[in-house]
């Protein structure tokens, strides 16, 4: 497997590798991310495409404000 660092990839490789990894196959309408607070997650790994902050990252800030209850 690819290294999925941004040191390792392009922008454009950033953005496959995000539609790629959220791609459930459902579609927008059936994810539950969204409608319960979560955001977009374009827009949450967007840091990530732009080359601003790895995904692993971006994931601990997710998660710490949801234990957070924020």
């Amino acid at each position: 497997m690819k290294s999925i660092l941004i040191k390792d990839t392009t922008k454009e490789e950033r953005e496959q590798i995000i539609k790629e990894s959220l791609d459930c196959g459902g579609g927008c309408e059936n994810c539950s991310s969204c409608w319960l607070g979560g955001g977009s997650p374009f827009e949450l790994y967007q840091p990530y495409i732009d080359g601003e902050k790895e995904i692993a990252e971006i994931n601990r800030e997710y998660n710490a404000r949801y234990q957070r209850g924020n």
